[in-house]
């Protein structure tokens, strides 16, 4: 296994913009596919931008599409997820989580941390 760990985030006031990074491997990232998701308290685990194992197909929650961004370095073996014009709703803790595009990818990984992200 692989712990996925996560880095980048921070307290920011509204309109403001955060980058977050996640490191996996190489191997993960072009075979499996990658996601971001986050959790506030109180609230439920939410799906927040994935992209596909080619880079070709990147998905976002409606709340956060047009204002953040996913992209994938598989030579570094990182995602990032930038996000801009940050609202208090977005205040979370944030996961990276490898998808499921083959048989096996939910073997490979192990959660990380999170990173905290605090709008104001």
């Amino acid at each position: 296994h692989v712990q996925l760990v996560e880095s980048g985030g921070g307290a920011v006031q509204a309109g403001g913009s955060l980058k977050l990074s996640c490191a996996a491997t190489g191997y993960i990232i072009k075979s499996c596919g990658m996601g971001w998701y986050r959790q506030a308290p109180g609230k439920e685990r939410e799906e927040v931008s994935t992209i596909s194992s080619d880079g070709g197909t990147t998905t976002y929650h409606a709340s956060v599409r047009g204002r953040f961004t996913i992209s994938e370095d598989t030579r570094k073996a990182y995602v990032y997820i930038q996000m801009n014009n940050l609202q208090s709703e977005d205040t979370a803790v944030y996961y990276c989580e490898a998808l499921q595009e083959r048989p096996g990818c939910d073997t490979l990984w192990t959660r990380g941390q999170g990173t905290q992200v605090t709008v104001s």
